[in-house]
């Protein structure tokens, strides 16, 4: 049985948090993380990219209905974020332990991401030293730019 909720307000969130573990013993299984997260916020700090315009500190704010910060692409960077949640994909992950990687290196940029984003907290570091860690970067453009070797 397929069921359609929508919240329209403070009262709404209350019916949820009760109906929550109904839905669950029910057989309607756990309610998707993401109608529960609200808006994203991260500030995204950019260092020795090869381009002045896109260093710096900047802040974006992703929602429902909402695309804001100064971020230089602030609308392709939310829809980035939304479509990595939409796979069940963390680009915030670091690469995992023994993983093979290319020796090459990708430039001297580094990035540095806090805040919360899908309802977690991130603290995530981003760096172009060799194959793996140059595609976690290029993974998130436009949330981080591109940048020269």
């Amino acid at each position: 049985m397929l069921r359609r909720l929508v919240l329209t307000s403070a009262a709404s969130l209350a019916a949820l948090g009760a109906a929550a573990p109904a839905a669950v013993a029910g057989g309607g299984g756990p309610l998707p993380l993401p109608l529960l997260a609200g808006t994203d916020s991260l500030t995204i700090t950019v260092k020795n990219s090869g381009n002045p315009m896109a260093d710096g500190t900047f802040e974006l704010k992703c929602g429902l209905r909402t695309a804001e910060g100064n971020h230089p692409k602030v609308q392709g960077a939310c829809d980035r974020l939304e479509e990595l949640a939409q796979e069940g994909r963390d680009p915030f992950a670091p690469v995992a332990k023994g993983q093979m990687c290319t020796q090459q290196h990708g430039g001297d940029a580094t990035a540095h991401i806090t805040g919360t984003w899908q309802g977690q907290d991130v603290d995530a570091h981003f760096r172009r030293t060799d194959g793996c860690e140059i595609a976690r970067w290029d993974a998130l453009k436009p949330v981080l730019p591109m940048a020269r070797s």
